[in-house]
């Protein structure tokens, strides 16, 4: 299979438009054009309904979708692979959900690779359900979320807790005083929703919502405003002054989880990451807990 087949039909339809995929691709509109009929007559089915101003996926073109995007996640793994250097002996892939690297990750990445000095690490943030699929497809070896995954056939670990914090960069507030303040509200999952529905129901409506905690924490860094930010991510900014935790508001938590396949052929590896992240969560618990005494 010619990878750069897949490549062209997954532009096309990203884009929805042939002239479109072409300039994104450095292609000419008619090398596109011809690359996707190539792959419908491998396969033997059209994968576009072709209409003026309106191209879309066929039904078999949304299932191709699922099948092509693997295909090319494999053949990256698989280069990466048999590239390693020879003080690597295999490569560890690992799928981590929106915020995940901001709240915990960027502090124990460190410890992982220092743990695990033979192997190479593959790190890609991914939606929760496509790293489900990842890894039962084996394109992924773990994943690590605010949720555990949802597949029956994928185990999972709580490795800790992450605190969010309601931080201001209006000054010191209470939580009374917050309510006047321009309020971000970051995506961190129903679990959070809900106890922020029942206990800061007085926050004002969001002057902006967010899935990303780095981009909350840059808008508040440049517009007197409060926001719910892991509290390992703001320490030193606490420290320094720049942001201040909003009195009398207490910290909400989200659970961390790590999934995998048991059946995984790096198995031994994955418990010895588990294990490693498991205590990298733990004193980065522990180091909040100590700046907050």
């Amino acid at each position: 299979m010619d990878t750069d087949l897949l490549k062209t039909f997954l532009e096309v339809a990203r884009t929805r438009h042939f002239g479109k995929a072409a300039e994104n691709l450095y292609l000419t509109r008619s090398a596109v054009s011809f690359r996707v009929k190539q792959l419908e007559g491998a396969l033997g089915v059209e994968l576009f309904e072709r209409q003026r101003n309106n191209i879309k996926p066929t039904s078999a073109g949304e299932r191709m979708l699922i099948h092509a995007e693997a295909i090319l996640t494999a053949w990256e793994r698989a280069k990466q692979d048999i590239s390693l250097s020879r003080e690597q002996s295999m490569q560890l892939a690992l799928g981590m959900a929106p915020n995940v690297w901001s709240a915990y990750m960027h502090g124990a990445l460190k410890s992982l690779l220092q743990g695990l000095p033979d192997v190479a690490l593959r790190t890609e943030e991914l939606p929760h359900n496509e790293m489900g699929r990842q890894l039962l497809g084996r394109t992924l070896d773990m994943m690590i979320s605010f949720d555990a995954p949802q597949q029956d056939e994928l185990d999972a670990v709580k490795l800790g807790e992450v605190s969010l914090c309601l931080v201001s960069s209006a000054g010191a507030l209470s939580l009374e005083q917050a309510t006047a303040v321009p309020y971000v509200k970051v995506n961190w999952g129903t679990v959070f929703n809900i106890q922020h529905a029942k206990e800061f129901a007085t926050l004002p409506i969001p002057v902006m919502h967010t899935g990303s905690a780095a981009i909350a924490l840059e808008f508040i860094l440049d517009n007197p405003a409060t926001a719910f930010l892991p509290c390992s991510m703001v320490n030193e900014l606490l420290a320094s002054g720049r942001l201040h935790v909003v009195h009398n508001a207490r910290e909400l938590s989200r659970s961390l989880y790590l999934g995998y396949w048991g059946e995984n052929d790096r198995l031994d590896i994955i418990r010895v990451a588990t294990r490693l992240l498991s205590e990298a969560a733990t004193y980065i618990e522990e180091l909040v807990k100590h700046s907050e005494q």
